[in-house]
């Protein structure tokens, strides 16, 4: 059995420290809406009105330690914009809010900038493009890179 071609991954539930600490990063940083609030111990953000692409909660992990790099678990969550343009004024207001990232990319397939949120969990803005000019070896197989990403460029669309 495989995956139905339309299956998506609907959203990402995480573990902070700090509520009202995580939910001010992702609505005030990445420009996501509060939902649903459920008290001290969780909260649903979402774009564009969804129920929630981020659940956020303190259930088993209130007040507790960021985690180390080297622990398994959840690489990072990405967040999906549905253009260049778009991606670069995403990547602005992060760098204006004060977010040091920690890598950038050109995979040929999209560009993605990478960060971490106040609790460690890493995050991914990226955007795809067509999939008529994704790279391609001699065979027609996907051949993805890990290219330098012009940050300069990107933020030049940002305006």
């Amino acid at each position: 059995m495989t995956a139905h071609p339309d299956t998506r991954i609907g959203h990402v539930h995480l573990k902070v420290a700090d509520l009202d600490r995580a939910i001010t990063f992702y609505r005030d940083v990445l420009g996501l809406a509060v939902m649903q609030r459920f008290g001290t111990q969780a909260a649903f953000l979402s774009a564009g009105g969804y129920h929630h692409h981020i659940g956020l909660n303190t259930w088993h992990s209130k007040d507790g330690p960021r985690p180390d790099k080297r622990a398994t678990g959840l690489y990072h969550t990405a967040l999906l914009y549905p253009d260049r343009r778009t991606l670069a004024q995403a990547l602005k207001t992060v760098l204006d809010a004060g977010v040091t990232l920690d890598g950038a990319a050109d995979h040929g397939v999209s560009e993605a900038v990478y960060f971490t949120d106040p609790d460690g969990n890493g995050i991914e803005l990226y955007r795809d493009r067509a999939p008529e000019d994704w790279p391609r070896d001699t065979e027609g197989n996907l051949a993805m890179v890990n290219a330098r990403l012009d940050l300069d460029a990107l933020l030049a669309e940002a305006d």
